[in-house]
């Protein structure tokens, strides 16, 4: 898959498409290996799980606030350039979590890691500049599928180092893994794109055509809200595991990998419906997908039977829904305006992370001490149906337009 002119560990040439796997790999292990520690992590601190909990919300909001600025600043300096950059920011943002003596100088440097999140951005941005649009398809359907695999196994990773080695090691494990990386990275990434004076003002100038469209609205906010259920479960599931359930760290890694499994399945009924369907079916089936199990979940719940075998399948149940729906809606919110496709993906995309980075930190303050499972399911089943909402909203400005 990988296109001819490209040579393995040659930085003159453009990248193996192996280093584009691994450098949004890492970002996606960034974002949770470590998610089974958070109570450990509020225990080091002397914190409430709340508070500990601010590592995955304010990560995710720096994380899609960088979605506006990272695609404008690699098209002014490059690939290379910036992508080496945020590495040497992540890993010196690692060893600052390391060593941080209290919470709110590891929040900071939590924050700072969010510079990892320039190998998920520009991984599919060099595709497109190696190949032609047919095979950067196949080809980010590679580098996308890797970015679904790492969350699978990261937090089981996170949650048995927790266990032998302690918090920190994980952390460590990201250093270590980081430092891999980026030499490979170093090592094999050549610049693929000519440098071209977009600035940052002029994306911001094409923003109001898309804020002032329905059906734009209409898909980011399907994306934002389904994504939302995930983004919850991110911030709330460790607390409800841990101290609804009694699982160990260990036990919540493993089961972590639930929502992956099923976004993995939803990822393939994407590809073999989407053009059959059409992008706005596709996207009601997905969200209708993800709203049912979070019923069945509320229902066990409201009785007193919910179980953590049954949480977790109904969650995977729920990743299913994601992966129906979210290809769709991401293709639906960049077709509305095809001159602004770049701007249409960086502000759907920082809309989607920065309601999920809300719904997170807002998952944990409902969840309190953790004594019920219900407050989180209610977020969840909320967000879902504020999805299935925002879908028939471009169904029916879709039918007024005659599309």
């Amino acid at each position: 898959m990988t296109p001819a002119s490209s040579r393995f560990l040659n930085r003159r040439t453009p990248p193996h498409l192996a280093t584009l796997i691994l450098m949004a790999g890492l970002s996606a292990m960034t974002m949770n290996i470590f998610l089974p520690s958070l109570p450990a992590i509020a225990d080091w601190y002397g914190t409430s799980y709340g508070t500990a909990q601010l590592s995955v919300s304010l990560y995710l909001g720096l994380s899609g606030a960088l979605q506006l600025v990272i695609g404008p600043m690699a098209d002014r300096y490059g690939r290379r350039p910036v992508t080496l950059v945020a590495c040497v920011v992540f890993l010196l943002a690692t060893i600052g979590c390391l060593f941080a003596p209290t919470i709110e100088v590891f929040l900071v440097f939590r924050m700072i890691q969010a510079a990892v999140a320039t190998g998920m951005v520009l991984s599919r941005a060099i595709v497109r500049d190696m190949v032609p649009e047919a095979q950067a398809a196949s080809m980010i359907g590679y580098v996308t599928m890797g970015m679904a695999i790492v969350p699978m196994f990261a937090p089981a990773i996170g949650g048995w180092v927790d266990e032998t080695f302690g918090w920190k090691a994980n952390f460590a494990l990201l250093l270590v893994l980081g430092t891999l990386i980026s030499a490979l990275i170093w090592a094999d990434l050549g610049e693929t794109s000519e440098r071209r004076q977009t600035s940052l003002a002029d994306q911001i100038r094409s923003y109001p055509a898309l804020l002032t469209s329905w059906r734009f609205w209409g898909y980011s906010i399907t994306a934002a809200a389904g994504s939302g259920t995930f983004f919850s479960f991110l911030g709330g599931a460790p607390a409800v595991a841990t101290q609804v359930f009694g699982m160990t760290p260990a036990e919540l890694g493993i089961y972590f990998a639930a929502p992956g499994i099923g976004y993995m399945l939803g990822n393939f009924l994407s590809a073999r419906l989407a053009m059959r369907l059409g992008t706005v079916r596709m996207v009601f089936w997905g969200t209708i997908m993800l709203t049912l199990p979070l019923i069945v979940m509320l229902v066990l719940g409201l009785t007193d039977r919910l179980s953590p075998l049954a949480f977790f399948a109904l969650m995977s149940c729920v990743g299913v829904g994601n992966g129906m729906s979210l290809p769709s809606a991401n293709a639906g919110m960049m077709s509305v305006r095809p001159d602004l496709i770049g701007s249409a993906s960086g502000l759907g995309g920082a809309l989607m992370i920065g309601g999920g980075a809300a719904l997170s930190a807002l998952a944990a303050v409902v969840m309190g001490k953790g004594e019920s499972a219900l407050p989180l399911i209610v977020l969840m089943a909320s967000s879902a149906g504020v999805a299935v909402i925002s879908t028939l909203v471009v169904i029916a400005r879709n039918r007024r337009l005659g599309l």
